[in-house]
């Protein structure tokens, strides 16, 4: 099943913490909780955070209360994205580790003001109304009914259209239905507000790849390869395509791009090591899964790497 969040361009995830799997505890749900702040060290009010591990496809939505808290329960044990939005502020987001069991410790997000805080139809709808709606309308994606649940986020939408990254969901859920022209609309919908969205731009990508353009999905991401925002997810999507059309050689450049805006993130580490294997460079290739492993050992991309590396050691 195909899930979105949204992951938006030029994201900074400000968060203290240090976490580690409690694998005896591994089948319970784990629980996480924070503050979203600005940059004075305010509460803010309704904002949204997301969590979303594409791994076992899951997603958690949760709104901040008039003291800027937040809490989200039954998160599997696994490493996740969490963002935090709202109206009138720049997103930030990042990769963080989630232990199952117990309380995982707390989550800070500092949001920087981009522009003056939304009055319209958002200032009308309380933080418990809005994530009781969201909670629901993540409940009929779930339910992979997809009909209902677009009906439902476009309802949010059409009362908080501050929430335009909702789009990235409704074109989900149009992608799972195979209703491939409104998908790429409801993505330009968020374009149109935020051109950087590399998540959008990714799922156009995808989209066309989903209905057999190669070229269509290769021509998005060089487009968004070459804007200002681009960053890690545009990087390592254009590295796929052009590793699946097998040009090994531009997809290594991709993939160390990808590497660089994310230096903590393994998954174009371990492709690079993969390509390194096949070209016969085994200590490149060992080298490069030994990275992986340092950088981002809870993810499923260092367990592959161990194995790979105990291959190469041989």
């Amino acid at each position: 099943m195909i899930r979105e969040r949204s992951f938006l361009s030029r994201v900074v995830f400000a968060v203290i913490v240090t976490l580690g799997l409690a694998s005896a505890a591994a089948a319970q749900p784990g629980r996480v909780g924070g503050i979203v702040r600005d940059e004075g060290g305010e509460p803010i009010k309704g904002a949204t955070i997301t969590a979303d591990n594409e791994n076992i496809g899951s997603s958690f939505t949760a709104t901040t209360d008039e003291k800027g808290r937040f809490t989200m329960i039954g998160l599997r044990a696994g490493t996740w994205r969490f963002i935090a939005q709202a109206p009138g502020f720049a997103a930030q987001g990042g990769d963080l580790p989630i232990r199952s069991g117990n309380p995982n410790p707390p989550v800070t997000f500092t949001l920087k003001r981009t522009g003056p805080a939304w009055t319209g139809a958002m200032a009308g709808i309380g933080a418990k109304e809005l994530q009781t709606e969201l909670t629901a309308a993540d409940a009929l994606f779930n339910q992979q009914k997809w009909d209902e649940a677009i009906t439902a986020y476009r309802s949010i939408m059409g009362r908080s259209p501050a929430l335009s990254v909702i789009n990235l969901q409704i074109a989900a859920a149009y992608r799972n239905k195979k209703d491939y022209d409104n998908a790429v609309a409801a993505y330009n919908a968020l374009l149109t507000i935020d051109p950087q969205s590399e998540k959008a731009a990714v799922g156009i990508s995808q989209t066309n790849i989903e209905r057999g353009d190669m070229q269509a999905a290769e021509d998005t991401l060089v487009k968004a390869a070459s804007g200002s925002g681009a960053g890690r997810e545009v990087f390592y999507s254009l590295a796929e395509v052009k590793s699946a059309k097998r040009e090994n050689d531009e997809a290594s450049k991709w993939y160390e791009k990808a590497s660089q805006a994310d230096p903590s993130w393994g998954k174009p580490l371990y492709k690079l090591g993969l390509l390194a294997r096949e070209r016969g460079d085994r200590q490149r290739a060992a080298t490069l899964m030994a990275q992986v492993i340092a950088v981002d050992p809870v993810s499923p991309e260092a367990v592959l790497a161990k194995a790979a590396l105990d291959e190469l050691n041989r």
